[in-house]
């Protein structure tokens, strides 16, 4: 969840300049600054999760993944964000010397949350979609064994799931394949419980 800081406008070097000395993350559109608020256990464990699993595939592969502090900036968008994972394949290309702004990523994953599920599927994805590099987005329910793949094909975004804990997910941008039963690894207990 992320909450708008004021009304100001800000440019995008205020943006940067005082998200770099901050104690708290936050993202940045169209001029606003929203403070992003901390993300509960069950999130906390998908992310990691998917994150864990992923880098054992791509290790020793030209593929790097980094897990929600490294910042993604939508260029045509004017916006920064922080997605759950974030993979990038071939040589990273970072916005400036600071390299903490990934400019081409390869695939980006959002764990849902209560707070933040429609923007993750409205206006984050549309800013994510002009990213050229980007080439799958995945989001990951913290609710139930559930993934939703979009797969650009040229200019258009193709939908596939996987649901259940024993269905998997195969990711061709980056080719590597996720368990469900991986992905929600001590999260099912919680689960089951609700």
């Amino acid at each position: 969840m992320s909450a708008l800081l004021t009304k100001m406008h800000y440019t995008v070097e205020d943006y940067l300049k005082q998200e770099r000395s901050a104690s708290y993350k936050s993202e940045y559109r169209d001029g606003q600054i929203y403070a992003m608020t901390g993300a509960s256990r069950k999130h906390n464990l998908v992310s990691g999760n998917i994150y864990r699993e992923l880098s054992l595939q791509l290790k020793k592969r030209p593929c790097e993944a980094y897990i929600n502090d490294m910042r993604v900036k939508a260029v045509e968008a004017s916006s920064y964000h922080y997605p759950d994972v974030a993979v990038v394949c071939g040589t990273p290309q970072f916005e400036d010397t600071q390299v903490d702004t990934l400019l081409n990523p390869t695939l980006l994953i959002e764990v849902l949350s209560p707070s933040t599920e429609a923007y993750d599927r409205g206006s984050k994805f549309a800013h994510y979609r002009k990213i050229n590099s980007l080439q799958e987005y995945l989001l990951v329910s913290q609710e139930q064994p559930s993934i939703e793949r979009y797969m650009r094909r040229g200019d258009v975004w193709i939908l596939s799931e996987s649901t259940g804990i024993e269905a998997s997910m195969t990711l061709e941008s980056i080719d590597c394949i996720v368990s469900l039963r991986e992905i929600y690894d001590k999260v099912m207990d919680d689960i089951d419980d609700n």
